[in-house]
């Protein structure tokens, strides 16, 4: 494997020193890329995008031929995993993701297994092969899953949820049941993951989405135990150097020492916390990522520059600080806008670090 070119993104998740504030941006191969738009258009729909390593790899590197980036992030989506367990997922247009098969009783639930990530999810492992070839060192490649709380509100309702009854109402009735798809859920990602670093990918991140949607009790029970389970049963060492873990449950503010605690590396954090607030909490516990709001790119680039250099005196000297957006960048967002957040990040972000 060729020598990193570019390591700041892995330093400042181990909180090393590092030269500035380095970024990556969340979904930053999407939509708002008119050549993400044409390869879309190319693979015909977008399973059929995810499920070619060719262009997978494609789109990957896109966000990174546009902008100076310190990362690249794995394309791909969440919900292989419950594709790869037979669940028959597919994207209905203007609806997002639903499966054929949902699973919404104990029998069905129980007939679940864990799937051979270098079987049914070989394309994904074949991506990050690809991936960190044409990568040739230039940045590290992060690989990533959703958490078992996140791929079960997906599973069991059968396509995303306002208000996860079906979900919610198991967890009440019949805990027993949801252990137990949490626990395979758990198993898989563990497998996805590992196989994932094997495949070369140099940091991992855990998407929570909806861990937001619990009471405290039922965080801990319900997603943060599961997540706890994955961070213990992860590879932490490839290629001679830490594999950082990265945990991010959106609106999950509240929680963020209790995650701190489970020896993850670094955390995600939303626009809902301010970044100094974070930093004293967790203390240098571990590193955080984040958090401008991704409707800040909306406004103009001026006012994009402004709202980013917020954000890096929020955080303040030292490292142990990557710079993101809360949550997902927005389709409709202008690249210019993009470029001008990178651009205040490297410039500005020198000034926090000696």
């Amino acid at each position: 494997m060729s020598q990193l070119k570019n390591d700041r993104f892995l330093r400042a998740l181990m909180r090393q020193p590092v030269d500035t504030t380095p970024i990556w941006i969340m979904r930053q191969a999407g939509r708002y890329l008119p050549e993400y738009r044409e390869t879309r258009a190319r693979a015909g729909s977008f399973m059929d995008l995810c499920q070619n390593p060719e262009l997978a790899c494609e789109v990957t590197m896109q966000p990174l031929d546009r902008f100076p980036l310190d990362a690249a992030i794995l394309f791909s989506d969440i919900l292989t995993i419950p594709d790869a367990m037979g669940l028959g997922l597919y994207f209905a247009e203007g609806e997002g993701p639903r499966f054929e098969r949902p699973v919404q009783d104990a029998k069905a639930i129980r007939a679940l297994g864990v799937p051979d990530p270098e079987d049914k999810l070989r394309y994904v492992m074949d991506a990050v092969r690809l991936i960190r070839k044409e990568l040739d060192g230039r940045v590290p490649l992060i690989g990533f899953s959703g958490s078992p709380w996140t791929l079960a509100t997906y599973m069991v309702e059968g396509s995303s949820s306002k208000d996860f009854a079906l979900l919610k109402g198991m967890m009440f009735d019949d805990p027993d049941t949801l252990h137990h798809l949490l626990g395979v859920l758990a198993d898989t990602v563990i497998a996805y993951l590992n196989a994932q670093i094997a495949a070369g990918a140099q940091a991992v991140m855990v998407f929570d989405t909806w861990g937001g949607a619990l009471s405290p009790e039922n965080y801990r029970k319900f997603s943060l135990q599961y997540m706890q389970r994955i961070v213990d049963g992860l590879t932490r060492e490839a290629d001679g150097r830490r594999v950082p873990v990265v945990l991010f449950t959106k609106g999950g503010a509240q929680w963020l020492e209790d995650m701190a605690d489970t020896g993850c590396d670094a955390l995600g954090l939303d626009w809902t916390v301010e970044i100094n607030e974070a930093r004293q909490r967790v203390g240098d516990r571990v590193a955080l990522q984040g958090n401008m709001d991704p409707s800040v790119l909306y406004a103009s680039p001026e006012k994009v520059r402004e709202e980013t250099k917020k954000i890096l005196a929020g955080f303040g000297k030292g490292s142990g600080h990557v710079f993101n957006l809360g949550h997902g960048i927005h389709p409709k967002i202008n690249p210019e806008h993009v470029a001008a957040m990178v651009e205040t990040v490297h410039e500005e972000g020198r000034k926090y670090h000696d």
